[in-house]
């Protein structure tokens, strides 16, 4: 009897913890992450679909470009680039040991979040939108880590 009761106690104290992962809060969370893998990954595979899947047909992927006087540019992607880039496989060419794929939700209120994904060479900041029930990346920040801006800079001085 004193078995049955400890057995049905540690089910009575884990089953709050169950109920907690299936919060629609969770699942909010799985599918804003899920997404961001879509995006990262789908460039990293050359998966064009799956990068089609996890964008707003009207995104906007924007760098802050500073040349060699300190003059800023904005340099920006459409969705389409983004996508056609993606199926070239512009990211097959980055070694699997160097895919870095990090997401970390910023934020998130009612139908939009903010998610960063740590890159291999970038960091971009997502601004997400629940669209048609589907969480899709609408607008992206993003910033060269320092080595890879380094090795830009070094690029353009030889040209």
């Amino acid at each position: 009897m004193r078995r049955i009761s400890i057995f049905a106690l540690g089910i009575a104290l884990t089953s709050p913890l169950a109920a907690q992962s299936a919060s629609p809060a969770s699942a909010e969370a799985a599918a804003l992450k899920q997404t961001a893998l879509d995006y990262i990954e789908g460039y990293y595979t050359g998966d064009a679909a799956r990068m089609e899947r996890a964008v707003h047909p009207e995104l906007a992927k924007r760098i802050v470009n500073t040349d060699g006087a300190g003059h800023d540019s904005l340099g920006q992607m459409s969705a389409l680039t983004l996508i056609n880039a993606t199926r070239a496989g512009y990211g097959k060419n980055i070694p699997q040991d160097k895919q870095q794929k990090d997401v970390t939700i910023l934020d998130v209120f009612e139908n939009a979040a903010v998610v960063k994904v740590v890159a291999s060479d970038w960091v971009d900041y997502l601004e997400m939108a629940k669209w048609n029930g589907q969480w899709k990346i609408v607008n992206v920040l993003w910033e060269l880590k320092p080595e890879a801006k380094a090795k830009r800079r070094a690029a353009e001085q030889k040209k």
